[in-house]
Formats: structure tokens, C-alpha cells, sequence
């Protein structure tokens, strides 16, 4: 199987994933932690152009295992956390690592934030060294192996 039918077919089972589970998914920290990943995904390569912002924005509003949250509510972390790692990107990407890493106390937060970090990161159809290695990283801030993931 070629990898990109691979790659969507993995980010297709998470998405099913994430939407059983979407009602243990409503917490604040899981909110944040999510939007951090989507940052730290988005700016994996060191910047964050106005069109990558603009997808990931529209990916992260679109998803429905983020619904239970408004969606101006996302878009307004994901835009602060992008904030934080323009102005200087390695002491953002510490904060916003930690900032994954308060879901570790739930197993099943943690592992979403995960997934919607691998999401993001297979969205445009390449999920890339950079893009894996900020998920890894994230990974070991959550207490989980990314063997889990194949990452």
C-alpha cells in the first residue's frame, strides 16, 4: 500500500478514534493541549507562514472531535500559542511542550492530543521528519511511547 493511502488511512482510523471518545474530551487542559500541538505541528520547521495558519485554523474549527468547543475559542489559542513561537520559537515550543504535557494525569486526553497532532501533521499528505519529531517530543511529555504511534 503506498504510503499516502497508508498515512490517510491511519489519520482516518484516529479521527474515529477521537470521535468515540470525544464526550471524556471537554476539558480545559485538553482544549489547550490541543491547540498547542497544532501550533507546535504547524511551526515543526521553525516558522509559520499566513497560508499554513490559515489551514490549520480551518482544520482545527472543522474537526468534530474539537466540537465541543467554540470554535472562535480554538481559533483564538491556536492563534496565541502561534504567537508565542514566532516570538521566539524555542522558549515557545518549551512552554507550549509543557502545556502538552498537563494531559498526562488522563491517558485518554493525552493520547487524543497525540493523535490530533499526527492529524494535523497528515493533512497536507506528508507527514514530515520535522512534523514527527515535534509529535515524539510530545509524546514523551505525556508518558507515551511513540512506538504507539509508529513515530
Amino acid at each position: 500500500m503506498p504510503i499516502w493511502n497508508r498515512l490517510r488511512q491511519a489519520t482516518q482510523d484516529m479521527q474515529a478514534q477521537l470521535l468515540s471518545k470525544k464526550n471524556e474530551l471537554q476539558s480545559g487542559a485538553f482544549r489547550d493541549a490541543s491547540m498547542a500541538m497544532c501550533a507546535l505541528v504547524a511551526a515543526a520547521d521553525g516558522s509559520i507562514d499566513a497560508s499554513e495558519r490559515q489551514k490549520v485554523s480551518g482544520l482545527i474549527t472543522s474537526n468534530d472531535a474539537l466540537s465541543n468547543f467554540p470554535p472562535e475559542t480554538l481559533r483564538n489559542a491556536f492563534e496565541g500559542y502561534c504567537a508565542k513561537l514566532t516570538a521566539d520559537y524555542q522558549l515557545g515550543k518549551v512552554e507550549l511542550v509543557q502545556v502538552v504535557g498537563k494531559t498526562k494525569k488522563k491517558p485518554a486526553e493525552a493520547r487524543a492530543v497525540v493523535q490530533i497532532g499526527i492529524i494535523i501533521g497528515g493533512a497536507d499528505g506528508h507527514f514530515d521528519e520535522q512534523e514527527k519529531a515535534v509529535v515524539r517530543e510530545c509524546c514523551h511529555a505525556v508518558g507515551i511511547a511513540p512506538s504507539e504511534f509508529e513515530l
